[in-house]
């Protein structure tokens, strides 16, 4: 089964972009492929104006990388998580603390890993993604495990990001999240890029008068499911 076929997807700097697809679409593996972990079997990835594979020591500290399923040292609190996060990419103890306080986990700095609750451990393997302020930020369904509320609390965070100069890659399952935080959208499926463009644009060309979610259903034929 080919997971990703001649998917053809550029990236400006300073860009936020949203991957868009259903379940098995081959969005995380074309992120495991930009994040340098996981090999192509053909053609050429480029990340920053550098190879990412094999594994390149040089682009490690300019990216940021949020997997789909969180994994942290076991045993250490959430301050002891960020602050060796920290340490590893030689990023100052004051940025792991902001970090803390910008995802909104300073009530919770002493508690172990294993025992936040599911939304405040991806808040947590966020911040750990920016904690060495990477040009370049992939995040894998980063809002999947949060509530309404806390899901546009790091939408503005996320939009923050951005803002500041850095470039963002995205999956999400979430089209009102697509649509409010991505500048162009890249919609995939069976591992081809279906369309990449302005989340207005799809909507012109494909749904008009409707949404991302019409989009959806007029590029791969299946109603849309969060």
């Amino acid at each position: 089964m080919t997971a990703v076929d001649a998917l053809d997807l550029t990236v400006a700097a300073g860009e936020f972009v949203g991957v868009l697809g259903p379940n098995g679409a081959g969005k995380t593996t074309l992120l495991e492929m930009l994040e340098g972990l996981r090999k192509p079997d053909a053609g050429e990835v480029s990340v920053l104006g550098e190879p990412a594979w094999p594994r390149n020591r040089a682009l490690q500290p300019r990216i940021g990388v949020q997997l789909q399923a969180s994994a942290f040292f076991e045993r250490l609190t959430a301050r002891e998580q960020i602050h060796t996060f920290a340490a590893l990419y030689r990023a100052p103890g004051s940025a792991a603390d902001e970090w803390l306080e910008r995802v909104g986990l300073v009530a919770k700095a002493d508690t172990r890993v294993e025992d936040l609750s599911g939304g405040q451990a991806q808040r947590l393997s966020i911040a750990c993604a920016l904690v060495h302020d990477p040009e370049l930020v992939f995040l894998d369904e980063p809002t999947a495990a949060l509530d309404p509320q806390a899901r546009r609390n790091l939408w503005d965070l996320l939009a923050d990001i951005n803002d500041s100069g850095r470039t963002v890659v995205l999956t999400t399952h979430h089209m009102d999240e697509a649509e409010t935080l991505c500048d162009r959208v890249a919609i995939v499926d069976h591992g081809r890029l279906l369309q990449h463009d302005t989340p207005a644009a799809l909507v012109a060309a494909h749904a008009g008068g409707g949404n991302l979610e019409d989009v959806f259903l007029a590029l791969t034929g299946r109603e849309y499911r969060a």
